[in-house]
């Protein structure tokens, strides 16, 4: 065939639709599990969904990529919220960004704070550091990142946080002493809102059901529980567990690097690094109670509680009931609560920014594009993107690739 799709999680999904819905059948989807959606598949538990590869949600703001998804789910099946999302410090519950919301704790906290911010490196313009944790101290003040950034972000990636680059880092808010001292004063978040602050997520179902549908609309298109094990760059032949041999003019790769077994045609040197990509799993645990709490989400920070966040169900499902928990594979088991209920392990759930990942990934990108082999999405690219993203990157390059042939 013309395009061999290999995943179908949002990033193969979207390519592949894109292609149906510029006239073109000329594809195959081979994908390794029973359903669509990767990351983003949904089951039914208590009579209610859960997003077993973790929290998920449609952002709004992109209009483009919603109006695209639109056409498999339309608007009126989905509620809009706007975001609430707290974090845990201690014995406060305050708003997410921290950096916006110190005003919410107590006068003595919110003094310690502030005073911790006005000397931070980048508000008196020490130079910046280069290692993860230096940078972050740098950036945010000894009280942010000593009560929130460093914990979280060690629960989350692991404990080795220096092996991470600070090239990611830049979408952090800047943190200035003026807006925080406002922000106290007017008691009012000051600086630019995260990511999600308005999302769409479905009155009836998980996040999930908008990718089963979109696998749907091109079911004559995708083969199931097809394991791929190795690629050729040079014929273009990828071999399945099964033994069976498929072909593409070009190829789209969503899934992971580190799943093949062989990829014949790469240099030594740059099939040697793929080792280097690094990654982190993710445990999701229900839960079937009720939590006393308005918020969608909740972080925790606290190194003693295993899990990294909690996601309030029944705050964004209607109709259902209790949350689940997500927790990074190496602390599974440290003082964690452990429901029988439901546990899902994803192996591949979150991208490591490690520092030598930018030129590993652009070397072996910029080889595999040469030989129309073409990497896409958060394991494709290997870039911690949302699925609003990733829909947004497999539109353009669909696109890209289609213009390019004619």
């Amino acid at each position: 065939m013309k395009y061999l799709i290999l995943g179908a999680g949002p990033a193969g999904l979207s390519f592949a639709n894109k292609l149906k819905k510029m006239g073109i059948d000329d594809f195959l989807v081979l994908e390794k599990e029973c359903e669509a959606g990767g990351l983003c598949r949904s089951i039914y538990m208590d009579d209610g969904p859960l997003d077993i590869g973790g929290g998920h949600f449609l952002d709004v703001r992109n209009q483009k990529v919603n109006d695209f998804l639109f056409n498999y789910m339309p608007e009126e099946e989905w509620n809009k919220f706007k975001r609430n999302s707290l974090i845990k410090i201690k014995n406060s519950l305050i708003s997410h960004p921290i950096e916006g919301n110190i005003w919410q704790f107590d006068l003595n906290t919110q003094v310690e704070y502030l005073k911790s911010i006005a000397v931070a490196g980048c508000n008196i313009e020490k130079e910046k550091p280069t290692k993860f944790i230096d940078w972050i101290y740098w950036k945010l003040g000894e009280r942010i990142a000593g009560d929130y950034m460093i914990p979280y972000n060690k629960k989350m990636f692991g404990e080795e946080l220096n092996n991470l680059g600070t090239y990611w880092l830049e979408k952090l808010p800047n943190v200035s002493f003026e807006e925080t001292l406002l922000s106290c004063i007017q008691k009012k978040a000051y600086g630019k809102q995260p990511g999600h602050a308005e999302f769409f997520y479905p009155k009836k179902y998980g996040y999930g059901e908008l990718w089963l549908r979109m696998g749907e609309c091109i079911k004559k298109n995708i083969l199931y529980n097809k394991e791929i094990r190795k690629i050729d760059l040079d014929s273009h032949i990828v071999t399945t567990a099964d033994n069976c041999e498929y072909y593409g003019d070009i190829i789209i790769t969503t899934i992971p690097w580190t799943e093949f077994e062989t990829i014949d045609g790469l240099p030594k040197n740059i099939a040697s690094n793929i080792d280097e990509l690094k990654y982190s799993s993710i445990q999701i645990e229900y839960i079937n109670k009720n939590l006393d709490t308005d918020a969608h989400w909740i972080y925790i920070p606290d190194e003693e509680v295993a899990y990294h966040r909690i996601l309030v169900r029944h705050n964004f499902c209607p109709n259902s009931a209790g949350y689940w928990t997500e927790t990074n594979s190496d602390r599974i088991g440290k003082k964690q609560e452990r429901p029988e209920e439901y546990n899902f392990l994803n192996k591949y759930a979150y991208p490591l920014n490690t520092i030598d990942k930018p030129d590993i990934m652009t070397s072996l990108l910029s080889f595999c594009q040469k030989k129309k082999v073409f990497g896409l999405g958060r394991w494709g690219e290997h870039q911690h993107y949302n699925s609003d993203v990733t829909v947004e990157k497999a539109l353009k390059l669909a696109e890209v690739l289609e213009n390019e042939e004619e």
